[in-house]
């Protein structure tokens, strides 16, 4: 089972102590009261003992999450775009809009649930019931080539190349704005906001928290108040993309949280609907876990983000 996760940060008000901490730390009032309760938190280094205990702002605080319960994913037929598949792993086209594996809130209709009835429950344990076969994660509202292990030994091959970053992965993305210059490196530890625990951002260069995180990006094609890039990963962290051309100022079009439509162009996405990040995972390439073979495998702009290209280029 994975261990909980731990949030610390500062508190940002004076006043009553679960209200502070909710404000800081992004959960819901009724579950910081809870987590009080079970001795889960610590403020300025000591155990809270009461939620309406008074608060000063500035003071740190420790909030120990306990392990998420594992969801056992039960097989649902959903068609699926298979790329690759041989008895030790499975590439897939996932589109958006699809969770990668059930969590709160998703229980089913995954890219796990479709897998287990496609591979027939033959995927790899090392994850758990709840994540099984999952060595890698993209967005749900990011399209894209994803790989998944059938056998233990190939998630643990797997793995070891997402470890040392040799997994070669490129994504296309269509930012707001020309990015000036029109390539470059964008390198920054990122972590969860100190502002919104439910968003990632770029943290100073001197944090202790947070994970090393390099993009590289190109401009492929210059649109109307938008680029078209293609950025490649040397590491793979959560929102990673959409955090890091943000930090430039050339958010993702269509980005609900991290994202701002140039005004110019805010009509034109309401006709389409586009109402995701525009990006996908066009590109994947690995050494296979057990043969050892070079795989590189392409997937094609779907149909909303090359309209989205069109109807931008003109």
């Amino acid at each position: 089972m994975d261990d909980g996760e731990i949030i610390t940060g500062t508190l940002f008000d004076t006043g009553r102590l679960d209200k502070a901490l909710a404000a800081a730390s992004g959960l819901s009032r009724e579950r910081v009261k809870g987590l009080i309760a079970d001795g889960a938190v610590e403020i300025g280094g000591k155990p809270a003992k009461s939620g309406s205990a008074k608060a000063e702002a500035g003071t740190a605080f420790t909030i120990a999450l306990p392990p998420p319960e594992p969801l056992a994913a039960q097989p649902q037929n959903i068609p699926l775009d298979v790329v690759f598949e041989d008895e030790h792993l499975i590439v897939v086209n996932k589109p958006a809009g699809m969770v990668v594996h059930p969590a709160v809130g998703n229980r089913d209709g995954t890219l796990v649930n479709a897998l287990l009835h496609h591979c027939k429950g033959q995927l790899s344990g090392i994850n758990g019931v709840a994540r099984p076969g999952i060595v890698h994660r993209i967005d749900k509202d990011t399209s894209g080539l994803l790989v998944v292990a059938k056998s233990d030994a190939a998630h643990e091959g797997l793995a070891r190349q997402f470890a040392d970053h040799s997994i070669a992965r490129r994504y296309l993305a269509v930012c707001a704005g020309h990015p000036n210059p029109s390539s470059g490196t964008i390198a920054g530890r990122i972590g969860r906001s100190d502002r919104d625990r439910k968003k990632m951002a770029v943290l100073p260069d001197d944090a202790t928290r947070g994970k090393h995180a390099v993009t590289h990006y190109e401009t492929i094609g210059r649109l109307d108040h938008a680029a078209l890039i293609e950025c490649r990963l040397e590491t793979g962290r959560t929102h990673q993309v959409r955090v890091h051309c943000a930090s430039i100022g050339h958010a993702l079009l269509g980005d609900p949280v991290y994202g701002r439509t140039p005004k110019a162009l805010r009509p034109l996405l309401d006709e389409l609907g586009f109402d995701r990040q525009a990006l996908h995972a066009a590109r994947l390439g690995f050494r296979h876990p057990i043969s050892a073979e070079t795989l590189d495998f392409r997937a094609e702009l779907p149909a909303d983000m090359r309209e989205l290209i069109d109807q931008t280029a003109r």
